[in-house]
């Protein structure tokens, strides 16, 4: 697990892991604490624009292994 965090695009992976691993935590614990207190709309809103932020992420780490010449 070392190896591959001493690596940037491991690194990147892995925050990207992270910050997902918090979004959903986040959406979980506003369930549970108050399940009126967001919307569908709100929610929906709220998950599709976390959608495209972690597909422009991702995209640009391939973008950016590309550029190093690496395997994608």
């Amino acid at each position: 697990m070392r190896e591959y965090l001493e690596s940037d695009l491991g690194f990147y992976y892995a925050v990207g892991a992270f910050i997902i691993a918090v979004f959903v935590i986040g959406m979980a614990a506003v369930a549970i604490i108050d399940p009126d207190g967001v919307g569908t709309v709100e929610l929906v809103g709220l998950a599709g624009g976390f959608f495209v932020f972690m597909l422009v992420y991702f995209v640009s780490i391939s973008i950016q292994r590309l550029e190093d010449g690496e395997n994608v």
